[in-house]
């Protein structure tokens, strides 16, 4: 049945070298967004403004090199800068917002990335209404405006998003990787409760701009790779202190960190992007301290993901969240990069650039529009209780490619999405082109 499904649609286009020009309907285009984005990976009704904060954290644990060895430790005074993105007034005639980050990895080239958002800078925040807070947290050596276009997506539906930059340890040799990677550890999750704490102080302080915007009983939390090794602390998951991977953190380096996890931060949805920290070799839980997570979790990785290990570390991960309900959206044959703009990158940039930001089998357009199409549905659904958004979720199949639609010989297709009339077909996608992915769900207890 397949094969006769590929056929007619080919016949179609060969009709249209033919001069059956019939076939052909005017463009499908949606404004914002490429028109190949499923359902809601277009942007939403808000015009979205963005503004960077700095926010000082004192009294937090840091250590150098040799403190690695001998376990001593400092107190320092941490300041991390946080992207803001908001619901804003109209910004008629303003220029999108330009952003700019230098990657500099030992024994590279720096490579500058410019790149256009669509969100407005400095743009004033609306003056009436409450949205949740969404907290982004990035990978090892990530920025902030990394995701710039999932967070923009976001804000644009009605949401404050604050993008932490973690100021991660610049990377010059080996031991400078050790020292820098040992730092995160220990870092990740208080970084995410503190900025998340104070962000909310100011929600509560008649906050004329975006923070005041922020109705503080609805928080989400997005973490990728160690951002997501925080997140999943940072809503109940207590660490296995006793790990090797601890080994090289001064002990009173993660004594805060326990001291703070006793206690689950207020967070009331959480979406890691390819969680690090469950693979055997590294794992950093233990079944009963992930089954304690009882906030709402969607896990989102690539099936030959090799730096979380998706076989055995992030399917790991997933399966001992047993307090809670949880959902896996799984790319088939992609690996760790599921998450991230579609940068263009200056010709002649080094490899190492190229595989720290791309994919190497989707192209990250594509990935970008089904991640901004889920993770709406995901928080519409958890943070402002919309019950319709289940219905994206809650795929028909768990391999899209089973997904069925019928298309009658030389029909028009020209963008039409699933919705209540194709219940085999995942929502929100358009006919043939729910492909390539899966979607797994657990209920608590399960």
């Amino acid at each position: 049945m397949k094969k006769r499904y590929i056929g007619l649609a080919a016949l179609g286009v060969l009709a249209m070298g033919a001069g059956t020009a019939a076939y052909v309907a005017a463009p499908t285009v949606h404004e914002g967004s490429p028109g190949e984005a499923p359902e809601l990976g277009r942007m939403g009704e808000f015009t979205v403004g963005t503004q960077e904060l700095t926010f000082t954290m004192p009294g937090r644990i840091t250590f150098g090199k040799l403190d690695m060895a001998t376990g001593g430790t400092q107190s320092e005074t941490r300041e991390l800068k946080v992207r803001m993105y908001y619901p804003a007034q109209s910004s008629a005639g303003a220029d999108p917002v330009q952003y700019s980050h230098t990657m500099a990895p030992p024994d590279m080239e720096p490579v500058t990335l410019e790149y256009t958002g669509r969100a407005f800078a400095d743009a004033p925040a609306m003056t009436d209404g409450v949205f949740p807070l969404v907290i982004m947290s990035h990978g090892f050596n990530g920025w902030s405006t990394q995701f710039s276009n999932l967070a923009e997506h976001i804000a644009s539906r009605g949401y404050v998003v604050a993008s932490i930059d973690h100021a991660d340890r610049k990377l010059e040799g080996a031991t400078d990787f050790i020292h820098s990677f040992a730092y995160v550890l220990a870092s990740r999750s208080l970084d995410q409760r503190q900025i998340l704490a104070q962000i909310l102080e100011r929600a509560g302080a008649d906050d004329a701009g975006a923070c005041g915007l922020i109705d503080p009983e609805h928080v989400g939390l997005i973490g990728y790779s160690m951002g997501g090794y925080g997140a999943l602390a940072s809503v109940g998951g207590d660490y296995d202190y006793q790990s090797s991977t601890f080994d090289a953190v001064p002990s009173d380096a993660m004594a805060p960190v326990g001291t703070a996890a006793s206690e689950a931060a207020p967070i009331d949805a959480m979406v890691a992007f390819a969680p690090w920290g469950g693979q055997p070799d590294n794992r950093v839980w233990s079944a009963e301290g992930l089954s304690q997570i009882t906030t709402p979790v969607m896990i989102v990785a690539g099936s030959e993901d090799d730096v979380s290990n998706y076989d055995d570390g992030i399917s790991w991960i997933f399966d001992q969240l047993t307090g809670t309900d949880r959902r896996m959206l799984v790319y088939r044959d992609a690996r760790h990069n599921i998450v991230g703009n579609a940068f263009d990158l200056p010709e002649g940039a080094p490899f190492r650039a190229i595989e720290f930001v791309n994919e190497p089998v989707w192209r990250q357009g594509r990935i970008n529009a089904i991640n901004q199409h889920f993770v709406a549905a995901f928080l519409d659904l958890t943070l402002k209780g919309d019950e319709s958004m289940a219905a994206y979720l809650d795929v028909p199949m768990e391999n899209s490619n089973d997904s069925s639609w019928d298309v009658s010989f030389g029909e028009q297709l020209n963008g039409k999405m699933a919705g209540d009339g194709e219940p085999a077909h995942w929502r929100g996608f358009q006919r043939r082109w729910a492909l390539g992915l899966e979607m797994y769900s657990k209920a608590a207890g399960e």
